[in-house]
C-alpha cells in the first residue's frame, strides 16, 4: 500500500507535508501521526500541508488535518494548508476551517476568476 504522506524539511526550517491521493478513513490516522512526527522531530517554523496531489478527502481526513493544526499550536508553529483545489477550499470555507489553516479569502479570488474566465471562454 502507497503511503499516502511525504514530509520534507526545507533549508529555511519550513516542514511541507504532501498528501497524496485520497484521505478517507482508511489512512487518516497515518497523516495525522506523519503530521505530528514533522512537528515533533524537526520544530519546524511552519508547517505546509499542500494538498495539490491529494484526489478526495472526507470528514475523517478533514479530522486529520486539525490534528496536526493541534500538534502545532502546542508546539507554536504556523500551519498553513496549500494548494487546495477549488473543490477542497469550498470544503474548508464552509466548515469554517479555511481561515483557520491559513487560507485566505485573497487567496481564494484567483481560483475564482479562473473559473469564471474558463467558463466564459468554454476552455
Amino acid at each position: 500500500m502507497e503511503t499516502p504522506i511525504q514530509s520534507d524539511l526545507a533549508d529555511d526550517g519550513t516542514a511541507t507535508v504532501t498528501l497524496l491521493g485520497e484521505i478517507d478513513f482508511t489512512n487518516a490516522d497515518e497523516i495525522a501521526e506523519g503530521i505530528r512526527t514533522a512537528v515533533c522531530e524537526w520544530q519546524p517554523s511552519i508547517v505546509r500541508v499542500d494538498l495539490s496531489k491529494a484526489l478526495f478527502i472526507d470528514s475523517t481526513g478533514l479530522g486529520a488535518l486539525i490534528e496536526g493544526y493541534q500538534a502545532c499550536a502546542a508546539e507554536q508553529c504556523t500551519f498553513m494548508v496549500v494548494n487546495p483545489r477549488p473543490n477542497f477550499r469550498r470544503v474548508l470555507a464552509v466548515t469554517g476551517l479555511a481561515e483557520l489553516f491559513g487560507l485566505t479569502e485573497a487567496a481564494e479570488e484567483p481560483a475564482a476568476i479562473d473559473f469564471e474566465r474558463t467558463e466564459a471562454t468554454g476552455a
